[in-house]
């Protein structure tokens, strides 16, 4: 296979050359197998080129069906080989990558139109595997043990079997298990409480088994935002303790959806700390030959691990609509914090003169030495509450809490933007009032380029956006009626899109009580694995979409999908983390409310509309639109241009 899809000449600087290629690629290559020539997308493509040749960070704001995902492609298979290290799509979340890499995706386009072989591999979160671990205890325990006990048989001979292992693959990915619902899933994936380090199914692990494969990608590596920032997080912590980073070294990075990378850093540099896990990782100590002094303390800390998760407990309030509860901090909880971290730091201490005894394991003495470490840095938040945003959750299993920084810009500066290789944003929405500013500034970035391209579509032909005026004031009833109504009209082919989960649910019970709905097919998230849904949705043009996490990246082009509902203004929800935000700004509802909601509103409506071809309705289902001028005027000067805000439904 030749190295570059063109005819390279080493005395041309080739950059240059690829940016030529490309050119061919829009004007002459494409168009010949059906391709449209777009200028907005050759635009975009000499506007790469500048910050591949410099190595620059750049917020690429191109419009929908501009064909912005094929322009970084191409460029980072050239670059990829050019500098023979892979290069990173990161997607907003796993829909988005089964998107990218689905059989009818942008690279299958590229890989059949242009006869390029391309070596694309996907590095999926730990979460989106089967942990062997919790499998375990489900096919005993759990009141659906004989549905887990099918996943178990149905693992690769190697896992279940005691012996070396010849041959292994890959395996327990959760789009091989499309048939469980999100809550079944849950209790046999791995989550951030597995202590993997130790874990004696480790080698035969389908995460573990992963990631062999993904390091060996030659072109590009597939993730999300989520992995991304948990391989940044975790880089120096698994050199210290002799693991392989995440990921492996690669020559550029593509943040697809660009606009919620600060969201997916917060949550991979969040610390969770469980009182169970901290009991169970710290008695290990006691297995070894170890002094008094110390045994003394491994029991003086599980004791004050106790009664802070206890003092955490009384100090947590329910905060409606949501599973985290709000920690009130006040002196007695930063006594028992301060409290705990000594005797942490005094456990430290010992661990140093046990080392040099060598009485203790060395792996299992540095894992322990690792955790703490960890936990004295989530607890020192809380003597800098202005950098702090934490909460508790509830479960079987008792409380968890979780920590996590206010601000990533400091991270994100040191550990992403400061080295020297091309960072593209690619987003339809990174601008706000035409400037990139207020993205740049929540991830710390100080020099970037950018541009913006507009969508080739007419608009104004294509879609009608319509917000009905309610009689009472927008109840959920007349939300149902009319989400009924516009259902008929268009015969189903719809996405719903919900803020939260909870309306999700009531619209799942409620929508059997209408007659002219019962012969249509609802799919709900959650229900399946998504990428499934995502395809049953497609290939069944009369079905009907209900969603909380589609508001971006859902390309479903043709008249699947002619009927966008947005049952509510997606506004942040009352939550730790929106609550902190809302903490250190003048005007919260001006500076962090409206540009979270609007952002997100455009996404929304950029579902719809995904070619030259389709045509469709908007509804965005509001009482904030008819009572709050200011609302409306920001919705409406977001709409397309040439679009109109109606207030009927017929």
């Amino acid at each position: 296979m030749d190295r570059y899809p063109f005819e390279y000449n080493p005395s041309q600087p080739f950059l240059q050359q690829v940016g030529e290629w490309v050119a061919d690629v829009f004007y002459d290559i494409l168009p010949e197998a059906g391709f449209e020539v777009r200028d907005e997308q050759i635009y975009m493509a000499f506007q790469l080129e500048k910050a591949f040749a410099e190595k620059r960070t750049m917020f690429a704001e191109a419009g929908v069906g501009t064909g912005k995902t094929l322009v970084y492609l191409l460029y980072a298979i050239c670059y990829a080989r050019y500098t023979r290290k892979p290069a990173i799509i990161a997607c907003a979340d796993e829909s988005l990558i089964e998107q990218l890499v689905k059989p009818e995706g942008d690279l299958a386009k590229l890989a059949e139109h242009l006869s390029l072989a391309i070596d694309a591999r996907l590095g999926k979160s730990p979460d989106q595997y089967v942990c062997l671990v919790k499998l375990d205890e489900a096919r005993v325990k759990d009141e659906e043990a004989e549905l887990f006990e099918g996943i178990y048989e149905e693992l690769p001979d190697f896992v279940r079997s005691p012996g070396g292992m010849q041959s292994f693959y890959a395996y327990g990915d959760r789009k091989l298990y499309p048939h469980l619902n999100d809550s079944q899933w849950n209790k046999i994936n791995w989550d951030a409480f597995q202590d993997c380090f130790v874990c004696d199914k480790r080698h035969r692990c389908g995460q573990t088994l992963s990631r062999d494969h993904y390091r060996r990608s030659g072109d590009l590596i597939i993730c999300s935002h989520d992995f991304y920032m948990e391989h940044v997080w975790t880089y120096e912590g698994r050199k210290r303790e002799g693991q392989l980073p995440l990921l492996p070294e690669h020559c550029a990075v593509i943040f697809d959806e660009g606009h919620l990378l600060e969201s997916a850093a917060q949550k991979a540099l969040t610390y969770k700390l469980k009182h169970a896990v901290f009991e169970e990782l710290i008695t290990r100590l006691l297995q070894g030959e170890i002094r008094e002094s110390l045994a003394v303390l491994v029991d003086e800390a599980i004791t004050q691990s106790e009664l802070m998760f206890e003092i955490l407990g009384r100090q947590s309030m329910t905060i409606s609509g949501s599973e985290r509860k709000q920690v009130i901090i006040n002196e007695r909880l930063l006594y028992e914090v301060r409290t705990f971290q000594n005797v942490l730091s005094a456990i430290e201490e010992e661990l140093v003169f046990e080392s040099g005894l060598y009485t203790l394991n060395d792996y299992q003495l540095r894992i322990v030495e690792e955790h703490i470490e960890m936990m004295q840095k989530a607890l020192g938040l809380f003597h800098q509450s202005d950098t702090l945003i934490c909460w508790v959750t509830e479960s079987e299993e008792g409380l968890s809490l979780a920590i996590m920084p206010r601000t990533v810009k400091e991270v994100l500066r040191e550990q992403v933007f400061s080295l020297k290789m091309p960072v593209i944003f690619s987003s339809a929405t990174l601008s706000a009032d035409g400037s990139f500013q207020y993205v740049a500034d929540s991830l710390g970035i100080e020099q970037y380029l950018s541009f913006s391209v507009a969508s080739p579509y007419d608009y104004e032909q294509q879609m009608e956006v319509t917000a009905p005026n309610w009689a009472s004031g927008g109840t959920f009833e007349e939300k149902m009626e009319a989400a009924v109504q516009l259902l008929v009209r268009t015969k189903g082919s719809a996405l719903l899109l919900f803020p939260a989960e909870d309306d999700l649910q009531r619209f799942k019970q409620d929508i059997s009580q209408y007659p002219e709905c019962a012969e249509m097919r609802f799919l709900y998230e959650g229900d399946q694995e998504i990428s499934h849904l995502i395809h049953t949705f497609q290939h069944d043009e009369a079905s009907i979409l209900c969603a909380v996490s589609l508001w971006e990246g859902l390309d479903v082009p043709g008249p699947a999908l002619t009927n966008v509902i947005v049952w509510s203004l997606p506004f942040p929800p009352q939550d730790p983390v929106f609550m902190a935000k809302r903490l250190i700004v003048k005007s919260p509802f001006d500076e962090v409310d409206m540009p979270y909601m609007l952002l997100r509103l455009r996404q929304g409506i950029g579902r719809l509309i995904r070619s030259r071809e389709d045509r469709g309705i908007v509804a965005i289902l509001s009482s904030e639109l008819h009572e709050v001028q200011t609302v409306r005027d920001q919705v409406t000067a977001i709409l397309p241009q040439g679009v109109k805000l109606k207030e009927t439904i017929a």
